[in-house]
């Protein structure tokens, strides 16, 4: 009995080994396990800090309510975040007041006592100076991101220009080049660095917001700008979102009329 002859191209078969599909369910198993990592780590970091801070503006702001106006007087709970809701009606409240002619008089008086208070009144000065840079909408600190060549020639870090050096310290710097004020973070905690002036010939402004250079800082440069544009990708004008939808309706029309013409 002759052997046919296709058979002969046909290659056998091959069982696949054993261990394949074990690795498949390993693999699955670990592409769920990072999956709810990364869904649920942001959300748990997130809800501790919001939590942690709750907690913390209750602990220093209850103390001052009386007992009397405190919902667990009247409640077997507590209710976490009455202290936050106290201060933020009460610095509204004081903003408020301050805005008008008494208000701003009586600031006025009080910054006189604490003027002539020789160790409070270095204290109230600067954190005064700290939270009108950091808070004025016309201020420029922190609004800007530049490369500056640091640590070693050659290389180079993000920096965040802060406000431009006093007189009295641009006065006393070398040389007739204008200097700024620089604060470099480090990471992954970019609350922390250095801060120092340098020429402004040296230094080089970059078209980042300081949100993007803060997570790129964060992240030790995993987490690019370019990267987050890319993955979600956001409209620069409404005019765009309505061609893109008028685009959809188009195709979406064009596949009906399709699908009607081959029945």
């Amino acid at each position: 009995m002759s052997a046919d002859p296709t058979r002969e191209h046909i290659p056998p078969l091959q069982t696949p080994p054993a261990a394949r599909p074990h690795q498949g369910g390993r693999h699955r198993l670990r592409n769920y396990f990072l999956t709810g990592l990364i869904v649920g780590g942001p959300l748990t970091i997130t809800f501790y800090i919001v939590w942690w801070f709750i907690n913390w503006v209750d602990g220093w702001v209850k103390p001052f309510i009386p007992q009397a106006y405190l919902p667990e007087t009247y409640l077997p709970y507590t209710i976490p975040g009455f202290g936050l809701i106290v201060a933020f009606l009460g610095l509204t409240t004081l903003g408020f007041l301050t805005a008008n002619l008494l208000g701003r008089s009586l600031i006025r008086a009080g910054e006189n006592i604490l003027h002539r208070m020789p160790v409070v009144r270095s204290i109230y000065r600067g954190m005064k100076q700290v939270f009108e840079t950091v808070f004025a909408e016309e201020g420029t600190s922190f609004r800007k991101v530049a490369l500056v060549e640091f640590p070693v020639k050659g290389t180079w870090s993000l920096v965040f220009l802060s406000t431009p050096p006093s007189d009295e310290v641009a006065g006393q710097l070398p040389g007739e080049d204008e200097h700024v004020s620089v604060f470099l973070p480090c990471a992954p905690n970019p609350t922390t660095g250095f801060f120092f002036y340098l020429p402004r010939r040296n230094v080089i402004e970059i078209s980042m917001s300081v949100d993007d250079a803060a997570k790129l800082v964060m992240s030790a440069g995993v987490i690019q700008p370019q990267v987050l544009q890319k993955q979600y990708p956001v409209a620069s004008a409404p005019e765009e979102l309505a061609d893109g939808k008028r685009e959809g309706k188009a195709a979406d029309k064009r596949e009906n009329e399709a699908t009607l013409a081959a029945e």
